[in-house]
């Protein structure tokens, strides 16, 4: 049984990938109060507050390090300032906890952005730093959709070892499943989930001919309609009709949570507004899970890498 903590932890979705593979968490770190409610909920433990707050030594020993890092310092829906915004300083408080604790492997997750913001720069410091604790790193971009989940969800996955041990991540499943069966029947959603006859006549003249059903119907940046046999990235801070089921209605936090791979039996404690943030903070479960088997199988395996991976 390895030991993990869980840093950053949002809902615990990573927590659940590696849970799946008997792996007990020690400690958990979230300064999010609506995610500690639904973390605490679930889990039956509150998580610790700012990490900031607590000191790398008080932290209890551990074997692998998770964490899923703030995204929006690096994102393009945030302003992208990197490590000149606070919360992309957070990544610092990992490299101390490496640098005392010394587990034997992390997973850390981010936006696929964070490999080219700064033209590079930001990935190389992290990587840098990363390596010059004495970790043999591996990274890679990986899509939900290649994982099962009906979600367009590319993220990047640093894993690191601080043995020098042969590593290789999860090879794309090649299929997802159709959005039927995470969609609700809509008998049963209520009516505010629905949009206004504006808005819905609005988007039926905006999108293409013929969109497949069922679909979530997309609207960018630009205003652009798109209708999908998927979904498109949650986001936290997409609007309300940022992803439209069918060009009719919004989804349902059950639905989102679905479409993070999270099973039915998670609750939900929190209001409608709150998950949908959640949710578009969170993980994709499935794609942790398929991380952590291969982590696992490095550790046990203890195969020595004939190169270095970067």
């Amino acid at each position: 049984m390895y030991k993990t903590i869980d840093l950053f932890a949002g809902i615990g979705g990573i927590r659940l990938g590696f849970e799946a593979y008997h792996c007990k968490n020690v400690f958990t770190s979230e300064w999010d109060k609506d995610a500690q409610v639904m973390y605490e909920a679930n889990f039956g433990e509150k998580p610790h507050g700012d990490i900031n707050l607590i000191s790398p030594s008080d932290i209890p020993n551990h074997d692998i390090l998770l964490a899923g890092f703030p995204c929006q310092p690096f994102s393009i829906a945030g302003k992208g300032l990197g490590f000149t915004d606070t919360r992309g300083t957070l990544f610092f408080n990992i490299e101390k906890i490496l640098e005392v604790k010394k587990p034997r492997a992390f997973l850390l997750e981010n936006v696929k952005r964070l490999t080219t913001h700064d033209n590079g720069k930001t990935f190389s410091i992290i990587l840098d730093k990363l390596k010059a604790l004495g970790y043999t790193v591996y990274y890679k971009v990986l899509n939900s959709l290649d994982f099962g989940l009906p979600q367009k969800r590319e993220r990047i996955y640093i894993v690191g070892f601080l043995e020098f041990i042969d590593f290789n991540f999860p090879k794309p499943l090649g299929y997802y499943q159709p959005l039927n069966t995470i969609l609700e029947n809509e008998d049963n959603i209520p009516r505010s989930y629905f949009l206004s006859e504006k808005i819905k006549n609005k988007r039926l003249n905006s999108v293409k001919d013929n969109p497949p059903f069922p679909s979530i119907w997309h609207e960018n940046i630009g205003g652009n309609i798109s209708a999908l046999p998927y979904s498109c990235a949650l986001r936290a801070g997409g609007s309300y009709n940022y992803l439209v089921v069918n060009g009719v209605r919004r989804l349902t936090d059950r639905e989102m949570l679905r479409l993070q791979g999270f099973p039915d039996e998670f609750k939900i404690v929190s209001p409608y507004s709150v998950i949908r943030r959640l949710a578009g903070n969170s993980v994709s479960v499935p794609v942790i899970k398929a991380i952590a088997r291969e982590i696992i199988k490095a550790l046990e395996s203890q195969k020595i890498a004939t190169q270095y991976p970067i």
